[in-house]
Formats: C-alpha cells, structure tokens, sequence
C-alpha cells in the first residue's frame, strides 16, 4: 500500500497532467482556422445554397434568445 501512495499515485497524477498539456499545446500546430472557437451560429448548408436559412428555435433559458438573460 505505501508503495501505491509513494510511486504509483503521484505519477498517475503527473501524467494527468502531462497528457492535459500536451492537448492543451496541440492548438499550436493547428492551422489558424481550427484554432479559433466553433461558430455558434449555424452556417447555410452548402448543397442548399440558393435558399433562404431557416430559422431555428432557441432553447430556453440561452443568453442569445433575449428570455431570461
């Protein structure tokens, strides 16, 4: 047991750690238009793109929707 809390847990702890910076790092070699956030708005549908987007209903409770927030 003291072999787990002195060796074992502290270097599943470190690679937790190690292997969040690592993903963290990643968005550096990214390319510039993946690194930004993900739109939030809904973008047309390429094979559609002669018609009109259609509206969609927002959830309640979200900030954009104007409803309590």
């Amino acid at each position: 047991m003291t072999f787990l809390r002195a060796y074992v847990a502290p270097l599943l702890i470190v690679l937790t750690f190690v292997v969040a910076m690592v993903a963290v790092s990643a968005r550096i070699f990214l390319p510039s238009d993946m690194i930004a956030p993900a739109p939030i708005e809904e973008s047309a549908p390429a094979a559609n793109s002669t018609a009109a987007p259609q509206e969609t209903a927002q959830a309640p409770g979200n900030p954009r929707s104007g409803i309590l927030g």
